[in-house]
């Protein structure tokens, strides 16, 4: 791979011959207000949805562009790809769109509604490696062994000129942008993005920031723009998934190097509280590696000016994962919380306690009783009780308002 003194950037035209390739396949994906965020901002912030995108993601955008400059005896070959995901869905059906036979390495123990959309879309899916570095072990020794060329999801300058794409239509369908926000994971889309949408700007004599966002358990380009050079970190357990990338790939790290103006982190919990604020808000579902922007406009780790557009990179979100982001979000956002009540072990004391949450109008969702504990009186018990609030404040009233009914009430958890 090319280091950063002998990469040559993309131009403009690249960039908008790369679109008009694009739209054979990808949509043209929204650009909508969000009242929410500009409220708790004070910017004009704007969402542009990908999570629209055809396969639930831009990555078809990238797959596509790559795959469209194969010669035929490449297609003739195959391609071959290893992903947990978007990247398998947008390869397996820009294969179907180009007539090219495509396979598609996945995890044992992928999700299943992404497996059967990569095999939906026409590709043969393999599941290998417990861990996706066996994964990607599999699907290059494939690559070797068939012949087939291997399609990789980020560090390649055809990648990279596909993702840059959005950049383009943000520009094109939203006039006076001041700034962007985009997920980094390896780095195609922030670079691609990132180089577009400045080279756009620049002809309209306009200057614009563009903001990386990364999860803080996967942020391998925060020590790598430090030293200057990509650098590979030990990732920690992340629900964004999806940008959980251990190294920058070289081509996006020596982009990223020189046109993004700032990366920032933020935690499960940020990710989760945005997650459960797209869907209340804006009625948009959105994955955790798809919110990271939406997050750090929340948490205040990018403190937004004028007309600021963050892009919802993906949708893709299993079921039983959504289920469990939303009862992490609404405890971290304090909608629930947990109160612990040590009672008199006598008639009456449960009928005095959910009178006293009526009167602050709590919801109690989950009750636990019990008898034993270490720490308890002969005579007492205890009553946990998980309850649904608007917030801190009114968590704090719950509180308050058994407390005033003579209660020993205390917070017992927040996770």
């Amino acid at each position: 791979m090319p280091n950063r003194s002998q990469l040559v950037a993309p131009t403009l035209a690249e960039f908008e011959r790369a679109h008009e390739i694009v739209a054979e396949v990808a949509h043209l994906t929204p650009v909508l207000h969000s009242n929410f965020l500009s409220q708790i901002t004070g910017a004009d912030v704007w969402l542009k949805a990908e999570n629209l995108q055809r396969t639930g993601a831009y990555k078809v955008r990238g797959a596509y562009h790559r795959m469209s400059k194969l010669t035929p005896a490449e297609r003739k070959r195959g391609v071959v790809a290893a992903s947990a995901g978007n990247h398998a869905q947008g390869v397996a059906l820009a294969a179907k769109k180009l007539g090219i036979k495509a396979t598609i390495f996945m995890p044992v123990g992928a999700s299943l509604p992404k497996f059967q959309a990569t095999q939906n879309y026409g590709a043969t899916v393999v599941l290998e490696g417990s861990v996706f570095a066996e994964t990607l072990k599999a699907a290059q020794e494939y690559a070797a062994k068939k012949g087939a060329v291997f399609i990789p999801p980020f560090d390649h300058m055809d990648v990279v000129l596909g993702q840059g794409t959005v950049g383009l239509e943000v520009l094109d369908q939203l006039d006076g942008v001041d700034s962007i926000l985009v997920a980094i994971g390896g780095g195609g889309l922030a670079a691609g993005v990132a180089v577009a949408a400045k080279l756009k700007a620049a002809v309209a004599g306009r200057k614009i920031k563009v903001i990386g966002v990364q999860a803080a358990n996967a942020a391998s380009y925060v020590p790598s723009m430090k030293s200057g050079e990509p650098t590979t970190i030990q990732t920690k357990p992340t629900i964004a998934d999806g940008i959980a990338v251990a190294r920058p790939g070289a081509i996006p790290f020596s982009l990223i190097n020189k046109y993004i103006d700032k990366v920032v982190t933020v935690t499960d919990d940020d990710v989760a509280k945005a997650i459960v604020a797209l869907l209340e808000r804006s009625k948009m579902v959105v994955e955790p590696a798809g919110a990271v922007g939406v997050a750090a406009l929340m948490t205040g780790a990018f403190k937004p000016k004028g007309k600021t557009v963050v892009v919802l990179s993906g949708g893709n979100i299993d079921p039983l994962l959504m289920q469990k982001v939303i009862g992490h979000g609404l405890v971290a956002s304090d909608r629930y919380v947990t109160i612990s009540v040590m009672l008199p072990d006598r008639p009456g004391q449960l009928v005095k306690t959910a009178e006293a949450i009526a009167r602050a109008h709590g919801n109690v969702v989950e009750v636990m009783h019990t008898r034993h504990g270490n720490d308890f009186d002969i005579s007492e018990v205890e009553l946990r009780m998980s309850i649904e609030t608007t917030g801190a404040e009114h968590s704090q009233r719950v509180l308050k308002e058994l407390k005033a009914a003579g209660l020993n009430a205390r917070v017992a958890t927040n996770r």
